[in-house]
């Protein structure tokens, strides 16, 4: 991580927690409600891929009744990347500072929200850890552990990012880091997502921090989760990483 010691950061502003979408018809009252509880003060944006379980319906009923919730409605099913990079434009249109990215499936604990924002205070941007010590996953069989822990020391060692849990998707961004790292050119929609974010908000220099959390496997619902997003992430993070790599030796890049 970047070293944010001797800077100074403003007050965090608005927060907006965005929640991504599809068929989380079962997940997405509840989800919502803990995090009303945890941070009173933030909104939340769900942002709804169109699904055909009604989840879009039902965002819409808990928006009528609060004037903190907040729903996007999007065309079809096009991947959590493109979801997510959704609601960051929205935030930064309506002036939020604080833009974090939660699971609707209750893995993303929101009772542990406030501490990724009380971290924020002093970072550019703070990811929910899985993999340093303190956190925890619960209810993964071993052969998930292993393959998402994997990922991360891959991506980490491939790209020369610093963080432990690079593949993770809890994280709390303030304005002027997603308004730093070239979201306009990101175009991966999927499990490297998150490695592509994390990634290019080290390359330009913003501090980074790892908080531990325990992710808990969702009960209710499926899981998005599938071998060709895996393998899409495995093939974006080699080309990545031989490129940065090239580009070191040419004398292109950082």
């Amino acid at each position: 991580m970047n070293d944010g010691e001797q800077r100074s950061f403003g007050p965090l502003g608005k927060v907006l927690v965005i929640i991504p979408t599809y068929n989380e018809a079962e997940n997405i009252q509840p989800i919502v409600k803990r995090v009303r509880a945890s941070v009173p003060d933030a909104h939340v944006l769900i942002a709804d891929d169109n699904s055909p379980d009604g989840t879009g319906k039902l965002a819409d009923e808990l928006a009528i009744s609060d004037d903190h919730i907040h729903v996007m409605h999007r065309k079809g099913k096009e991947g959590l990347g493109a979801a997510y990079l959704a609601g960051f434009r929205y935030g930064l249109d309506e002036g939020y500072g604080v833009l974090v990215e939660m699971d609707a499936d209750g893995s993303h604990q929101p009772e542990e929200l406030p501490r990724l924002l009380t971290a924020l205070k002093s970072a550019d941007l703070v990811l929910g850890s899985r993999w340093i010590p303190g956190g925890r996953v619960v209810n993964w069989p071993t052969s998930r552990r292993l393959l998402s822990r994997g990922g991360s020391t891959y991506s980490r060692l491939m790209l020369s990012v610093p963080i432990r849990d690079v593949t993770g998707g809890y994280r709390a961004f303030r304005r002027e880091t997603l308004e730093g790292i070239g979201m306009e050119e990101v175009a991966s929609a999927g499990y490297c997502f998150q490695v592509d974010l994390a990634w290019r908000a080290v390359k330009a220099g913003f501090h980074v921090i790892e908080v531990p959390i325990t992710f808990v496997e969702r009960e209710l619902g499926n899981s998005k989760m599938s071998r060709a997003i895996v393998g899409e992430a495995l093939l974006r993070v080699t080309v990545w990483g031989v490129g940065s790599r090239a580009d070191r030796i040419l004398g292109r890049g950082k």
